[in-house]
């Protein structure tokens, strides 16, 4: 599967469970860990879990497709899900402003999801 699609979808996903503030960012040309890290966050444990959730039960309905790695889920204070191309991580607020993942990875070219997710 296209690493774009599988971003697009993820983000697709986010938007359903209503994560906040996503980001989808393009690290290709930075660092082989991955094609595209998706940030967003979640307001409480509960919605950081049902947007990994819905992320996994998306994927895996439309494309067969499975989670390779998932860490933080019991917490949920930081859940990552790992799609080898694509690296996802919900965030509860204080973590994502603690972590400030955007930051550390600001060489990364950051896309327009309005398009994605049907904003304007």
């Amino acid at each position: 599967m296209d690493s774009y699609v599988l971003a697009e979808s993820i983000v697709k996903a986010i938007d359903e469970k209503k994560g906040k503030d996503i980001i989808l960012l393009d690290i290709h040309e930075k660092t082989g860990i991955a094609d595209y890290f998706v940030i967003c966050t979640g307001n409480t444990k509960i919605q950081t879990k049902a947007i990994a959730d819905g992320i996994e039960e998306s994927l895996d309905k439309n494309y067969q497709l499975q989670v390779l790695h998932r860490e933080g889920f019991q917490s949920g204070e930081w859940i990552l899900l790992d799609y080898s191309t694509v690296v996802v991580q919900i965030f509860q607020p204080e973590a994502r402003e603690y972590y400030n993942l955007e930051k550390l990875w600001s060489d990364g070219k950051q896309i327009d999801i309005s398009a994605i997710i049907g904003e304007e």
